[in-house]
Parts: C-alpha cells; sequence; structure tokens
C-alpha cells in the first residue's frame, strides 16, 4: 500500500537527488526509527479519509485549510534528538544504563510466580519457598552501603573532579603543597554525606525493625503462640481470639498479582464427608494493613514479604534531583572548561618549554579551587537548615519534610496536579438531596420523610401485632387519602429502607469493644443509644446514606455476615437476612445485595450505582438522565438505587448458578458477572440521592494564590465528569469569567482528530477530559494534545485510573520540561506523588500512605500557599545565592594565583600553603557564607500578599548563566585588584605580599557577604565577627604558614610588622578598592533598577 508515510519518504529521497544521499537518508530514518514508527501509522489506521483531515496547530493553517496531515509523525518526531546528535547530547547515557540495567537482570532474575495450594496451619506442607514476611525499606546493606553512597556522590561531576586531582598528589611530579591540601576537603564533604546517610539509613532500619517486630497471635496444634511479624510464613493461621484446631484443609489461591480488586481462590476440607469446597473472592481477603470494623478474625496467610499487594504496587521510589542541583552541576563543568583554558594559557605563555604537558597539569592543579568542593556541602547543610525550618513553622504545624534534597524545587514549580476528594474536598459527606421522580426533597424538607416514615412504620407494626378486626381502621385512612400522598408515602418508605439496607457499612459499639461475640447481640438489643454506636464502611458515601437513614428514623443496629437489623421509629427492631453481596467495583460501578425478611419471607434484590451503570439496568422512566445532571452541576455525588423483588424458586435457581460460577477457576470474574447480570433486568427505580462532598478549609483562596502566583493546576480525579466539573467551579479552580470547554468522549482516531481541531479554536478556556478520551488522544495525537493543554488555565481529567495520573505527570515533565508538582492524600495517589518533580501528601481520611510516600507531608491543603511561596522562594533564592557565593569564593583565589604565576614568569608554584587554602574555605570564611541561608528578599507576610512575586522564580534568574558571568567578572575584578595591590603598594616589603593579600582577600570576603545580605540577622552579625577573629588569631599563631611559595623561600612573618600603620592602611586601601565599586554599582541599579520585590517593601 502506498501510504502518506511512505510517500513522504519518496519524496524526500527524490529531493536529494543524489543516490549516495539518499542511501544515507535511508540509514538515518533507520536508526532514528522513523520508518518503523511510519509503519505503526500505517498498521493502526487504515481510515485513509484522515489523509485528508489536517490536524492543524496554527489559526492561520486552520483558515487556509491546508492539508498538511502528513506532517504530524515529524511533529512528534522532531521534539527528539537523532542519530550521531542524539547520541552526543546523551544518547551514550542512555545506552550505559540500559546496559547496566539488563546485567543487574540477568544477575538477579525474578523468580516466576506460580498458583499456590496452602495447607491451614502447615507451613511445612508447602510446595516451595516463599519470601520472608519482613518489611524493608532501606536503601543499603552493610556491603553495598559505602559503595551505593560513593556512587551517589561521584555521579556529580564536581566530586569525580576532586576525586582525581586529590589522587594526583601521590604522584612526586605532580605534587603540589601538601596532601591534605585536596584530601582534607574531600574526605570532610564525604564524611558529612556518609554520616547523613548513615542516620537516614539507620531511621529506616528502626522503622523496619519495628514494623517487623508487631507481635500476632498464631494458632497452632499447641494452642495460641505469638510471633514476630517478620516470622509469620505461609500457611500460618493468625487469629485474635482464642481457639483450637485439628482440621485438615486447604486453600488454592491464585498467582501474586498486582490487581488489588480482585481475588480468586477455592477452600477445601478434606477431613468431612463429602469433603467441602468453597469459592473465594475478594470478599474473603484482608490485605494488609488492613482495619477490622469490629468481631473478630482467623485468618490463614497467602502472600507473604514481596508478594503482597501492597508491595507489589508500590514502585521503587527514584531518587529525586533538584533542578538546581542540576543547573550547578551544569556551571561546574563551565568552570572546569575556564580551568583547562586558563591552564593553557599560562603554558603557551610559558612558550611550551621542557615537559609542558606535566607544566599543564601542574597548572591545573594550582587552578582547581575554581571548582569549589565546598559547594556540595554548603548546599547540603543548607537544605538541612531549610528542612528543620518548614518543619518549625507555627503557621504550617505537622508539616513534615521526608526528603531534605530538594526543598528548593518548592520555588521552581510550573504545574500542581491535584487529587480531589480528600484533597481539594474533605472526604466527609453530607446527605443532601432524594429525589423520587415526581418530588424532591432537600435538606430542609427532611422533617416532611421523617413524618412519612413515622406514619407508614406505624401503620405496619399496629398491622402485624393487630387482629384482622383492628387492622381494618388502619387501612381506611390510607384509601380515603388521596392517591398521590398514598404513592409518595409508600415510594419515600422503599426508598429508605433500600437505602438502610443495600451497603457494606457497619455499626461499632465503642464502649463495648471487650464484649464476647455471644453476649454482644443481646447487650446490643437491649441498648441502642446513638452515643455509643459508631459507623465503619470502606466509602464514606455510604456511612453518610446510613447516617441519613437514621436521622429521618430507620436506624442500623446491628450486622454481621449473615444478617442485620434496623431500629424503626417506634423502637421496633426488624431483622433481615443477608442471602448475597455484590460488592462495588471500578468496572461494574455498582453494588447489590439480597436480603429475606425475617417476618414475612420476602427476597429482595437491591442495588445502587452510578447512573451511567443502572440507567440501562431500571426499568424506563423520563426523569433520571436529567435529574442526575441537576445535581451534578451542585456539586452532589449521585447514586440510583433500585429494587426487584425475587421468588424462593428465582432465588433457588440463581443461587445454584452463582456458586458454580465462583468456583471455577478460569474466567471465574467472567462468569460470575455474566450470572449477576441475569438479575439485573427491568429493576425498579426508586430514589435518586445526592451527596455532597464539602471542600476543605481556604481551597478557593488558596487556589487563587497559587493561580496568581503563575501555578497551571490540573485536578486528576476518578470521580466523573459532571461531579469533578462543578468542584472545578465551586473550588474556583476554573475561574467565573473563564469558559470551560468539555472534551467530547471520543472512541477513534478519527473523532479525537475532529474534537481536537474543535478544542483548539478556543481561546482561554479550561479543559475537562475523561480517562478514557484522554487514552485516545494521547495514543494518536501525544504531542498536539499536550501542547494544547498547557495552553489551557486550567484542566480537569476525570475517571483517571492511578497508572494515568502518573502518566499524566511525565508527559507534562517530557513536554515542557517545567517543574511538577502532585499532591494527593491516598493510595491511589502515591504513583503520581512518587512521579512528579515534588510530591505532597496530605495526612487524611485515607490513610497515611500518600503521605509516607511524599517529599514533603502536610496536614491541610491550604498549608500549600505557605509552603511554596515563602518556603520555596526562600529555599530556592538562598541556594542561588549561597551557590554563586560558594563559587565566587573559588574563582577570586584562582585569578590572585594566576596573577601571581604571570609576575613570577608563569611558575607553577602555590601563592598560599596547604593549611592557609583549608583554611579560606572553612574557618575563615564559611560561617558567614553558611549565614545566607538565613536571607530573606521579603517578608513571609509580603510573599503570601503579593504571589505574582512568585512568577519570577519560576524563570530561573537567581542563578543562571548571566547572574554567573556578573560573578566571574566581580571575581576577576577582585582578585586582580587584591594581588595586583599588593604588589604595587608593597614593593619594598615584597616578602609580606602573602600576609598583606591573603588579610584584603579575607576582609574582602567578609564584605562582599555583607553586600550580598537583603535582610540582617543578629547570626549573620555573629558570624563576620566570630570569622574575623578567627583570622586575627591565627595571624599570630600560625605565621610560619604566610611565606611566599614554599617554607624554604625563608620568608615569614614578621608580627610587629602587621601591627604598623601603613600596613593597615595600605590593606584597608586595597579592600576599599576591590568593594567600594561595587557597593556603588548596587546602590544605583537598586536606584534605577529596583527589582520587583523592592517595590513593594518600600
Amino acid at each position: 500500500k502506498n501510504s502518506i508515510a511512505n510517500k513522504n519518504l519518496y519524496q524526500s529521497a527524490w529531493m536529494i537527488a543524489d543516490h549516495l544521499a539518499v542511501l544515507l537518508y535511508i540509514l538515518q530514518m533507520l536508526m532514528s526509527g522513523q520508518i518503523c514508527e511510519m509503519f505503526r501509522y500505517q498498521v493502526e489506521d487504515e481510515s485513509s479519509h484522515l489523509d485528508e483531515m489536517p490536524l492543524m496547530m496554527s489559526e492561520e493553517g486552520f483558515e487556509n485549510d491546508e492539508s498538511d496531515y502528513h506532517t504530524l509523525p515529524r511533529a512528534r518526531i522532531s521534539q527528539r534528538k537523532r542519530g550521531l546528535e542524539w547520541f552526543i547530547c546523551g544518547g551514550w547515557k542512555f545506552l550505559c544504563t540500559s546496559c547496566s540495567d539488563w546485567l543487574i537482570n540477568i544477575c538477579r532474575r525474578k523468580k516466576e510466580l506460580k498458583a499456590r495450594t496452602v495447607w491451614l496451619g502447615c507451613p511445612e506442607k508447602c510446595e516451595e519457598k516463599y519470601p520472608k514476611n519482613a518489611i524493608k525499606n532501606q536503601k543499603y546493606n552493610i556491603f553495598t552501603f559505602i559503595p551505593g553512597v560513593l556512587y551517589e556522590q561521584f555521579k556529580f561531576f564536581l566530586n569525580l573532579y576532586f576525586l582525581v586531582v586529590s589522587c594526583s598528589q601521590f604522584v612526586p611530579a605532580l605534587k603540589i603543597g601538601y596532601l591534605y591540601t585536596y584530601w582534607a576537603p574531600l574526605g570532610f564533604v564525604l564524611t558529612v554525606t556518609v554520616a547523613r546517610e548513615a542516620v537516614d539509613e539507620y531511621r529506616r532500619y528502626k522503622r523496619d525493625k519495628e514494623m517487623n517486630s508487631q507481635l500476632y497471635s498464631k494458632l497452632t496444634v499447641r494452642g495460641k503462640v505469638q510471633v514476630k511479624s517478620s516470622d509469620i510464613q505461609v500457611g500460618d493461621l493468625i487469629i485474635v481470639e482464642k481457639d483450637l484446631f485439628s482440621i485438615n484443609a486447604y486453600v488454592y489461591a491464585q498467582k501474586p498479582q498486582l490487581d488489588i480488586h480482585s481475588f480468586e481462590g477455592t477452600f477445601t476440607r478434606e477431613d468431612s464427608d463429602p469433603a467441602v469446597h468453597e469459592s473465594l473472592s475478594i470478599e474473603n481477603t484482608l490485605w494488609a494493613s488492613t482495619v477490622v470494623a469490629s468481631g473478630t478474625v482467623i485468618g490463614v496467610v497467602i502472600y507473604t514479604g514481596k508478594e503482597t499487594r501492597s508491595v507489589m504496587n508500590t514502585s521503587n521510589p527514584k531518587n529525586k534531583v533538584g533542578l538546581l542541583d542540576l543547573e550547578l552541576n551544569q556551571l561546574t563543568k563551565a568552570l572546569f572548561l575556564a580551568l583547562v583554558a586558563l591552564s593553557v594559557v599560562m603554558v603557551t605563555l610559558q612558550g611550551f618549554v621542557g615537559p609542558w604537558y606535566r607544566n599543564l597539569f601542574r597548572f591545573l592543579l594550582l587552578f582547581s579551587y575554581i571548582i569549589p568542593i565546598s559547594l556540595r556541602v554548603n548546599l547540603d547543610m543548607g537544605k538541612a537548615a531549610y528542612g528543620w525550618m518548614i518543619m518549625k513553622d507555627d503557621n504550617i504545624p505537622g508539616t513534615v519534610v521526608r526528603t531534605s534534597t530538594i526543598p528548593e524545587e518548592l520555588g521552581r514549580l510550573v504545574y500542581l496536579l491535584t487529587d480531589k476528594t480528600g484533597t481539594l474536598t474533605q472526604n466527609e459527606m453530607i446527605f443532601k438531596r432524594l429525589h423520587l421522580g415526581t418530588v424532591s426533597y432537600g435538606t430542609d424538607t427532611m422533617d416532611e420523610i421523617q413524618s412519612h416514615i413515622i406514619n407508614s412504620y406505624s401503620q405496619v407494626h399496629s398491622q402485624n401485632s393487630g387482629n384482622s378486626t383492628s387492622s381494618t381502621p388502619s387501612r381506611k385512612p390510607q384509601s380515603s387519602a388521596p392517591k398521590v400522598r398514598k404513592s409518595v408515602s409508600s415510594r419515600i418508605h422503599e426508598a429508605v429502607k433500600a437505602i438502610a439496607l443495600c451497603h457494606n457499612v457497619t455499626p461499632v459499639y465503642e464502649s463495648r469493644a471487650g464484649v464476647s461475640g455471644e453476649t454482644e447481640y443481646a447487650e446490643v438489643d437491649q441498648d441502642f443509644s446513638d452515643e455509643n454506636r459508631a459507623y465503619q464502611a470502606s466509602s464514606p458515601d455510604e456511612v453518610a446514606l446510613v447516617q441519613w437513614t437514621e436521622s429521618v428514623g430507620l436506624t442500623l443496629v446491628n450486622r454481621d455476615l449473615t444478617s442485620m437489623q434496623l431500629k424503626t421509629p417506634g423502637g421496633h427492631i426488624l431483622t433481615y437476612y443477608i442471602l448475597q453481596i455484590f460488592p462495588f467495583t471500578s468496572e461494574s460501578k455498582r453494588m447489590g445485595i439480597i436480603v429475606r425478611d425475617e417476618s414475612s419471607g420476602e427476597i429482595t434484590f437491591y442495588m445502587k450505582g452510578a447512573d451511567v451503570a443502572m440507567s440501562t439496568i431500571v426499568q424506563y422512566n423520563d426523569w433520571l438522565e436529567e435529574e442526575c445532571g441537576n445535581m451534578a452541576r451542585e456539586g452532589l455525588r449521585t447514586l440510583v438505587v433500585a429494587k426487584k423483588s425475587l421468588t424462593e424458586e428465582q432465588y433457588q435457581d440463581f443461587e445454584s448458578r452463582y456458586n458454580q460460577a465462583k468456583l471455577s477457576i478460569h474466567d471465574r470474574n467472567l462468569k460470575v458477572a455474566a450470572v449477576v447480570e441475569s438479575l439485573e433486568r427491568e429493576m425498579e427505580l426508586l430514589c435518586l440521592t445526592g451527596v455532597e462532598d464539602q471542600l476543605q478549609a481556604d481551597v478557593r483562596p488558596t487556589l487563587e494564590m497559587l493561580r496568581n502566583a503563575g501555578i497551571k493546576i490540573w485536578m486528576l480525579t476518578g470521580d466523573k465528569l459532571e461531579t469533578a466539573t462543578c468542584i472545578a467551579k465551586s473550588s474556583h479552580l476554573v475561574s467565573r469569567t473563564q469558559d470551560i470547554h468539555i472534551f467530547r468522549p471520543v472512541t477513534t482516531r478519527g473523532e479525537a482528530h475532529l474534537e481536537l481541531n474543535a478544542f483548539r479554536r478556543k481561546h482561554d478556556c479550561a479543559l475537562v477530559i475523561s480517562g478514557d478520551s484522554l487514552e485516545v488522544c494521547l495514543k494518536y495525537y501525544e504531542h498536539e494534545f499536550v501542547e494544547l493543554a498547557c495552553q489551557c488555565p486550567a484542566v480537569v481529567c476525570c475517571r483517571c485510573s492511578p497508572t494515568q495520573k502518573a502518566h499524566i505527570v511525565k508527559l507534562l515533565q517530557h513536554h515542557t520540561g517545567k517543574r511538577t508538582c502532585a499532591i494527593g492524600d491516598g493510595g491511589n495517589d502515591v504513583s503520581m506523588i512518587q512521579a512528579a518533580d515534588c510530591g505532597i501528601g496530605i495526612e487524611g481520611k485515607e490513610g497515611k500512605q500518600a503521605s509516607l510516600a511524599a517529599d514533603f507531608s502536610i496536614t491541610q491543603f491550604k498549608h500549600i500557599g505557605r509552603l511554596l511561596m515563602v518556603h520555596g522562594r526562600n529555599s530556592y533564592k538562598r541556594s542561588a545565592a549561597l551557590g554563586q557565593f560558594v563559587m565566587h569564593r573559588g574563582l577570586i583565589i584562582s585569578t590572585m594565583q594566576a596573577v601571581f604565576s604571570s609576575v613570577f614568569y608563569f611558575a607553577s608554584v602555590p601563592l598560599y600553603q596547604g593549611f592557609l587554602m583549608v583554611g579560606y574555605a572553612t574557618i575563615y570564611t564559611m560561617f558567614p557564607v553558611f549565614s545566607l541561608v538565613l536571607d530573606q528578599d521579603v517578608k513571609p507576610e509580603m510573599a503570601l500578599l503579593y504571589p505574582e512575586l512568585y512568577k519570577d522564580l519560576t524563570k530561573g534568574r537567581s542563578l543562571s548563566f548571566k547572574t554567573f558571568l556578573i560573578w566571574v567578572l566581580i571575581s576577576i575584578y577582585q582578585g586582580g585588584i587584591l594581588m595586583y595591590g599588593a604588589l604595587l603598594l608593597f614593593e619594598s616589603e615584597f616578602v609580606h605580599v602573602v600576609a598583606i593579600s591573603f588579610t584584603a582577600l579575607i576582609l574582602t570576603e567578609l564584605l562582599m557577604v555583607a553586600l550580598t545580605i537583603r535582610t540582617w540577622h543578629w547570626l549573620m552579625v555573629v558570624a563576620e565577627f566570630l570569622s574575623l577573629g578567627c583570622y586575627v588569631a591565627s595571624l599570630a599563631f600560625l605565621n610560619e604558614y604566610f611565606g611566599i611559595g614554599r617554607v624554604s623561600f625563608g620568608a615569614f612573618l614578621d608580627v610587629a610588622f602587621i601591627t604598623t600603620v601603613t600596613f593597615l592602611w595600605k590593606v584597608s586601601a586595597i579592600t576599599v578598592v576591590s568593594c567600594l565599586p561595587l557597593y556603588i554599582l548596587k546602590y544605583l541599579k537598586r536606584k534605577f533598577s529596583p527589582p520587583s520585590y523592592s517595590k513593594l517593601t518600600s
């Protein structure tokens, strides 16, 4: 077939017109994978009409209707470098990583997972060895700790460079000064790093040990014994009540898998006659960390350790590296190039005399301080300080920094991807609306429902308790009442009863926690006081529904595996036997229950679920779809409730088919679903319920602040489209002035093509798209869709799976190159949080899984405002200033060394002795430089009041090649002034040039710190005077180090000389000349071109 892709290939080859060029073109195409991509397009889409339908990405193209569809593959391919360019620009790194991963996988072959037969209470009967039931969150073990930590450090160019430089000092011909000059700073940096990693690793070990040492009760032939969590084996019986056993039974279970919503297995007991065979499903399982609502449990262990669902679904979190660290790594590479260039210049000016290559290497060592080794340790200590400040901030209590390496990322965010339920909303449901088709009840008319329930149950009770004569009068008022009134009353009765029965809620009596199972029923029958009762369920929606039925008079008072009891307004107990339960799943979007009324023996099948699932199940009606839309627009979560009465014969037939389907091993889910669907036909529609999920505190002002800060917010939720859209409006994620484009559901490439064209015409409107449509768009038009979506002020993705959430994060990172932040509160948000550049977890009602997996943990969504605007800003600004100042500190001393060598006929002789070099980077200047972590350009209140200031941070202007070059020029100027000034003013006392220049250097550095600081802190003043005092003391006690070059030169410091007025005024003059012009320039800049924050503070 002559597809457009092949035409493109042939046309391009024809235009080159040279056979050799044609061959090279085809070879390049093969190497880049473009031909494979063309054939993939041909196979994926056979509809030729798309070839003539352009997806245009510009307004001009759309107006002119140019047919440039064939350029679509190139639009995507052009985003990636190909061929030799790809290899040079990072492809080699990718190839090395792939090869190492392949070797690791070869060495660490995973055992094939298989289905298993587990004998109850007999771990020794297991056919194969299963993993130990131990939690391990440690990164290293005793053998891999040192190699692992060293690898993480030396993968940074900075540390690797200094390792090479330090090792070169073992070569006599290259040795300059003392070994400790190079090894002491490197050893200090590595010691600090190893110590920090060791502390973190020890904390992880302690947490793991605490979890693995938890005691559980295990049932054995000898009775109950206590075992540690790590000693639990497959086949063990874990109990929470005293019992003995003698049983010959086993469980056949499917192989370990990722799906947490399904389980297939069978239970077989062989010591009974006949043998017992029971099917096991997800309802018969308890996953790790499950909370038991009430009662007691005996369970057999099926999976342990790495084979548990929770561990298999947890991806190994990547080691996150901040953008600032990557930028500094690039700058150190630029410094290295400058170092090489300077050394080559010196050797060239020397005239390449003698062993010039040796001199070249010696110059590389002499100027090695251009790249400051203290940079990493200063930044790491700064990050630790930022983390401490965040956790000590009283305005955001409970905030925890779990990843201390990326606090600066909080100040560089462009995209915020947030969950909805529990993050923007409280996950606290309140029943708001009941709709019966002809009449609707809201919060202000619930008393009418209550009166209907009281009347209906009083009549039912009087009919059941009285004789035939007394039952007649109770019917007469009903018959004389209007027909509509009677109809509404009976429908309310049926609807409330259905809501009270169709759920998975369990009432728990907190004050009765220690009562044994036998006496629990008796005591519950006697005392139904509300203060003792609490409801527990997997879904807060169900709890809200049951709490509402209690408020209108029908109360759930007890529930076990086989029955549930309701209390009527008159205090009478209604017992219903639970025959079957069909739990809610994300695929079915509904749950059902079959119950038998104890008093009448009637069997009823109740079902509730989402309108999309229930609309085809219930009988024909003309109001359901419209009312669901109305409720969704109010921000309510809707559930459709229906019922179906069954005869005994119908139920027995269903039960036999259902049990048979549950026992099948192959395609069990499909067979079970088919049997259940046979019941789900022509069900009677009872009512439509609306439940509201309340917004978190201060969500609206927080989102407004983030939007003003230039952060684009995407809401990723598993909820349905209408509810997600309504929450987006009510939370002001989408402002009132903005239009909303709801992306039409698409299933084919052609539909996606047309819908994207329609969406492209819209301007400044928020996008709402479902997960299914998103999949189709990303399959065919990934680049085009992301380009359009990124132009939107807000995006809402509904019906998203956890995997899709993480995929969207990676798409934004790949296509935009901007920093992303993900925030969520549940286990389904973990993958998104781990994929983002910065993950924030909220400790919510869905547990701590998201909080523990995140880089930062907060207690409320509103805290994110201060976390980003204040702490993110300060961390980035401070680290940028700190990093550049540390580089300036190395550049200035290297400039002085270059001037010194030039004066001495380009000799590769060190200006300062080893101790002075070590002291210069540590005790003489470390404290003032590190005090920059306390600096701030604006007050926290101002940063929160004017979030627009945050926009400047995302542009990266605080640390760029421009600011870096400014600091390089400052360093060259000051280094030249200090060295030439010392040579000029001290010509007669030239032997004292080391003391003179070094003193001026220290004073200059202290003054430069003062020049850089924007807001003074008392610790900064202390650091300045402490460093100055240390230097003055060393002048007196370490004078042998202040000679020129090596000690053999015989030039030592004369203490009497440095106390003369001449020494003091000349040192002061040099210092003033080096610093005063910079102070003047700073004053003029702030006066004529002030930064945005200074305008606000003034």
